[in-house]
């Protein structure tokens, strides 16, 4: 019963590992059917792309040729064309050389023409010379028997009488072209003077310094000299000035020799007093910050000065100081200002010689330069500025011109003559430094005593600030002619004993009066 139950068992699973068996197969065979199937479809779309890239490939291929060959046919009738345009040229050359070369022909022909005609000529001359030899040995022959003298005594006397009255007329010539000369140049230098002092028109006369700080109010005195007067104390060895608080109300002087640290105590002073703290620390504080800001002022006022000119390759030294010169003044006239326009005349002045106007210019600008440092460095400030010149890199020409403006040294060139009249014209223009009052009335006073030290002046009035003098004369005891006399001897003798800028007007004023009385 157990042998039989296996039986079946074993029998069972033999059918079924057949079944199974079967199905592996199939399923395998099925896998392979459809590998194979993919695979087809996988070589049939390839050969389909691969079909597809070789038409595009052709086709695009077709559009380049195409391009190639419309590309290559367009090149090639522009140079047919450009080929025929320079036929056309050529030929239109070949033409003219053409009818140069008849031209020339013609000519050739015309100066055989001529050179037959002047061969003629020539040989009729050499005659006729031959003819005027013998004429003049005959007679100088007839004049040596005449005169008795052999041809060279009667030429070295000859010689010797022209040489005479050649030498004597040369030297009246060069006498006169000197005086010419003299009196030209005068002319000359007047009209470039004075046009360059109409033609410069500044836009304001001077720049005068102020050291007066005006106060908010009387109390605000009491705050600045401070407690035992430490904050006024503060004030002074921090700036090195003196604070001068008078009896004036709501104002306070300050006193120094150096500008720059006297402009520093204006400026920390205006900023303490907008602030309202003063105190000996915030005094030092302000006062460094007014250092730099000061400091950083006087750079840029010197970058915009080379500005104004264009200047280039000036050391930033000099450059500094150049902006130091606007807190300096000679004779209240501030010495940035004097110097832009010693510049400005000095580039009129060259302008009219024909000289360089930029180094004209440029030793204009730098002529002043010493007085930048003048209370530090001893010796006169020409000779200071021409020596910093010098160390900065300016060149020689420059240097000469700064040295030789106030005639410590000789000019060597123009330029240094040139800077001496720019600086003189800029010094002298009316109303370019400060002029007192005693001063000013005295040249009033004087050419009214000039005028009427003549005789037959009745009145003379100095007028117009001493620009113009009009002078009244006694009709009788001059006649219109001595009256114009009057002005020219009179015009002369300003010119002798003032000094004065510009031009004074003299105005001589004759009038009769007839008068009578009908009854």
């Amino acid at each position: 019963m157990i042998e039989f139950t296996d039986l079946i068992i074993f029998m069972l699973g033999s059918v079924a590992g057949s079944v199974a068996l079967f199905f592996f197969f199939k399923l395998k065979k099925e896998q392979v059917l459809k590998a194979q199937s993919d695979a087809k479809r996988v070589l049939h779309e390839a050969k389909e792309k691969i079909e597809h890239d070789r038409r595009e490939a052709l086709i695009n291929l077709k559009n380049e040729l195409y391009k190639k060959r419309s590309d290559f046919e367009l090149e090639m009738k522009r140079s047919r064309i450009e080929q025929q345009r320079l036929q056309h040229k050529y030929q239109k050359k070949e033409d003219v050389l053409a009818q140069r070369e008849m031209n020339l022909d013609d000519l050739r022909r015309e100066l055989q023409h001529k050179e037959r005609d002047l061969s003629r000529r020539l040989d009729i001359f050499n005659r006729d010379e031959i003819k005027l030899k013998k004429l003049f040995n005959e007679l100088i022959s007839k004049l040596e028997r005449l005169s008795g003298m052999k041809k060279e005594e009667a030429k070295n006397i000859l010689f010797d009488s022209l040489r005479k009255d050649v030498e004597l007329e040369n030297q009246k010539y060069i006498t006169k072209i000197e005086e010419e000369a003299r009196v030209s140049a005068k002319e000359k230098s007047i009209d470039i003077i004075a046009g360059s002092m109409q033609r410069y028109l500044p836009e304001q006369v001077t720049l005068h310094s102020s050291s007066v700080i005006h106060l908010p109010n009387e109390e605000m005195k009491g705050r600045i000299i401070g407690k035992e007067g430490r904050n006024i104390k503060a004030l002074e060895m921090a700036t090195g000035m003196e604070f001068v608080i008078g009896d004036t109300p709501e104002v306070i002087s300050i006193s120094g020799f150096n500008p720059i640290r006297r402009e520093i105590a204006k400026r920390a002073l205006n900023k303490l007093i907008l602030d309202g703290r003063i105190n000996p620390t915030r005094i030092e504080e302000t006062v460094a910050k007014c250092e730099e800001e000061l400091g950083a002022n006087i750079e840029e006022m010197g970058q915009q000065t080379l500005l104004e000119f264009d200047f280039r390759g000036i050391h930033p030294e000099l450059v500094k100081l150049l902006g130091t010169l606007h807190f300096r003044t000679s004779y209240t006239q501030n010495n940035l200002i004097h110097s832009k326009e010693v510049a400005y005349f000095a580039r009129m002045i060259a302008a009219e010689l024909g000289v360089d106007e930029e180094i004209a210019a440029r030793c204009g600008l730098l002529h002043d330069i010493g007085k930048a440092v003048s209370a530090e460095v001893e010796g006169p400030h020409a000779i200071v500025g021409a020596e910093l010149a010098k160390k900065y890199g300016e060149s020689s020409i420059v240097v000469n011109a700064i040295a030789s403006h106030h005639e410590e040294v000789p000019a060597k060139s123009v330029y240094g003559i040139i800077t001496h009249l720019a600086d003189a014209i800029s010094a002298s223009r009316p109303g370019a430094r400060r002029e007192t009052l005693a001063t000013y009335l005295k040249r009033l006073e004087q050419l009214e005593d000039i005028a009427n030290a003549f005789d037959g002046v009745k009145k003379a009035y100095a007028l117009q600030a001493g620009r113009e003098i009009r002078v009244i004369v006694d009709e009788c005891s001059l006649d219109d002619e001595k009256a114009t006399e009057l002005s020219r001897e009179l015009a002369k003798k300003i010119e002798e004993e003032v000094n004065f800028p510009g031009l004074i007007k003299v105005t001589v004023i004759r009038e009769k009066r007839s008068i009578e009385f009908a009854k």
